[in-house]
């Protein structure tokens, strides 16, 4: 069942090498959410120098989307020992690491991630002793601990139930990063209340902090904050907002420093949802949608980034409230690269057969144009705004609205245009992502401009490394 069977063989052949003492078994993983699965997992005592010497006791199981998703590791204490909760585990016992979080084939590998265990371990010493007494009082929770870090907890998977919903209609979305966007959009998609449950995932390291630490502190119904990837099982939207603050020095670099990160997740979130639509909103949304295509091998219709929706529905606005233009805004779309390098564009051209009166209609149609653009130029894209883009588009997916967005969406095929490259088109969305791309109106200089931007766009996907 081991998608990656000859590496990950190759790679415990290693760790047999380095820690002779490890035990390896398959057994059966229960996931926060009740489901199993059976995994190869394997368990065994690190040693660690801490004034004295100590041999910590952990217990890893490895993913079968391995390596390409880090393992899941737990401390397996026995009666006598107590857990230290502090930056690295947490009252269970999970153990939490910037290598896990950091995760990416090839250069992360369970030796490395068991050496930066014991270097964090030194640092603060996960477990203490229990005298007989406590030992006694807490046997009965310890027990409990060890049967959900071996996966054989009495929780059985049962159907999701939450105000009378079944497990088919249960919404749920799962936010990847908890920075200021990722906050925004869980916020957002909250007040829209199409979600049965919005989970944030904050792969930041240590303990909660600014805005996340304030979304415990005023818990919001149907909003759960984690570390752990299992949270996100069976979400119908993922939508991915984070971006690496690396120490890159050119864009090239600080684009590859993303598509790094996307590769300890992408495997990860793919795993726990197979069937999920991700919207992805990370920078740039072009390049990372297809770098989250290509690492999910989901269907394109299923891999979506945010592109021109905020744009589109703003240049609407202006078209409709400013200008008095309610006739054009219907039709007006906002395509192509995010960015400086959109276009405006239309998906019908209902101008008057007269040919001189058709040239008049279009010139009139583009000086509304130009002035809606003049304006929309003056509206930044703050998280907050993003973020309640992010919520109209999780709504229309969510319930199946067939409604019309521009969203970055595969281009090829379309305006002539032959590389693998994602721009914003008019697509009607629905529960699957992309049900059908709207047609647009033929313009060579549109077209011109979409086909400079995929170029440009291409070429720099080629110097990147998945």
């Amino acid at each position: 069942q081991y998608k990656f069977r000859d590496l990950t063989i190759e790679e415990l052949k290693n760790v047999n090498k380095t820690y002779p003492n490890f035990t390896f078994s398959m057994n059966t993983y229960t996931f926060k959410d009740g489901s199993q699965k059976d995994l190869l997992n394997f368990s065994g005592t690190v040693p660690v120098k801490y004034g004295n010497s100590y041999n910590i006791p952990i217990h890893l199981w490895i993913l079968d989307s391995h390596p390409f998703a880090p393992p899941i590791c737990f401390l397996k204490p026995t009666l006598n020992m107590g857990i230290s909760v502090g930056k690295h585990v947490d009252a269970r016992g999970r153990i939490y690491l910037p290598y896990l979080q950091n995760w990416s084939h090839p250069k992360s590998t369970i030796t490395g991630l068991i050496k930066e265990m014991i270097a964090k371990f030194e640092e603060e010493l996960p477990l203490y002793s229990l005298s007989s007494s406590d030992a006694d009082r807490q046997s009965e929770l310890l027990s409990y601990i060890a049967k959900i870090t071996e996966g054989e907890t009495a929780m059985k998977s049962k159907s999701k139930v939450d105000g009378g919903k079944n497990e088919e209609c249960f919404n749920k979305i799962t936010v990847v990063g908890a920075g200021d966007l990722g906050i925004a959009c869980v916020l957002a998609v909250a007040a829209k209340g199409a979600a049965d449950k919005v989970v944030l995932l904050d792969l930041s390291e240590g303990a909660a902090k600014g805005g996340t630490m304030d979304l415990e502190i005023f818990a919001l119904p149907n909003v759960e904050i984690s570390k752990d990837f299992s949270a996100s099982a069976d979400s119908k939207v993922v939508v991915l907002t984070v971006n690496s603050l690396g120490n890159a020095q050119t864009y090239l670099d600080v684009i590859q420093s993303n598509v790094d990160l996307f590769r300890g997740i992408i495997p990860a979130i793919s795993h726990y949802s197979q069937n999920t639509v991700l919207l992805v909103a990370s920078h740039p949304v072009e390049v990372m949608t297809y770098v989250s295509w290509k690492l999910s091998a989901f269907p394109k219709s299923r891999v979506i980034g945010v592109g021109a929706n905020l744009d589109t529905e703003r240049f609407q606005y202006i078209l409709t409230n400013l200008l008095k233009a309610q006739v054009l805004a219907k039709d007006a779309w906002i395509i192509g690269e995010k960015g400086e390098d959109k276009v405006p564009s239309w998906t019908s051209c209902n101008l008057v057969a007269n040919q001189t009166e058709a040239m008049a209609a279009r010139n009139s149609r583009e000086k509304v144009a130009n002035r809606a653009m003049e304006v929309l130029k003056g509206k930044g894209q703050r998280s907050w705004s993003v973020g309640l883009s992010v919520a109209d588009l999780t709504d229309s997916i969510l319930k199946d609205k067939r409604k019309v967005h521009s969203v970055s969406t595969l281009a090829k095929g379309c305006c002539n245009i032959n590389s693998e490259v994602f721009l914003s088109l008019p697509c009607i969305l629905g529960t699957n992502g992309v049900i059908e791309m709207v047609k647009l109106e033929e313009d060579l200089l549109v077209q011109e401009k979409l086909q400079s931007s995929a170029e440009s766009i291409h070429d720099l996907q080629q110097q990147l490394k998945l």
